[in-house]
């Protein structure tokens, strides 16, 4: 059964030492730039990868930006068989605006979130100008991007994140290496 904690619960725990998993399932760039000291770095965009080094002993609890790819990764883990699965309501975003406390990474690669802005407000801007200057059937990319924003939010899902998550600045040279090592050098390893 899947159920939700506060993010107030978790700190709790976390402080009194409880025994429990905090996975975070953003993407790497996300994770690098502010994270929860105790987490653990397995992103949603391949999450099954990775979803068998989880010890299903011990409570889970997901976090995300918001709380929807937690709850995705919730699934995941239940249909696997997990017992104990929490997802932590409101993600790093209920997190932040509780002032609990945050380890900030060094990114210096933009949210997700911030590129599917950027990437959709560019292409708009481009088919706006070449629809003007060349011809005007380019508006058709513009309309594209249109219904692909809307898309994206009826079913809470975003292609062009999906994409963008994939680029070589959003990975990690050692995003293994790097949640085995946060531990030792305080740093860090993105909808």
């Amino acid at each position: 059964m899947i159920k939700q904690a506060t993010v107030h619960e978790i700190n709790e725990l976390l402080d009194a030492g409880g025994e429990c998993q905090v996975i975070d399932v953003r993407e790497f760039s996300e994770f690098n730039s502010e994270r929860i000291a105790d987490a653990q770095l397995m992103p949603l965009s391949n999450f099954e990868k990775h979803a068998d080094e989880i010890d299903h002993s011990k409570p889970v609890y997901l976090m995300c930006r918001s709380g929807n790819r937690a709850a995705k990764a919730a699934d995941k883990l239940a249909a696997k068989g997990f017992t104990d699965i929490h997802v932590i309501q409101g993600g790093m975003t209920a997190w932040t605006g509780a002032n609990l406390p945050i380890v900030k990474g060094g990114s210096k690669v933009w949210s997700l979130e911030r590129q599917v802005r950027f990437t959709a407000g560019s292409l708009v801007l481009l088919g706006v100008i070449l629809g003007f200057v060349y011809s005007p059937y380019i508006f058709i990319l513009s309309g594209f991007i249109g219904v692909g924003l809307v898309f994206a939010a009826v079913t809470d899902t975003c292609g062009m994140a999906m994409v963008l998550a994939r680029m070589p600045w959003n990975q990690s040279r050692g995003a293994d290496r790097a949640n085995k090592d946060k531990a030792s050098d305080g740093a860090a390893c993105c909808q």
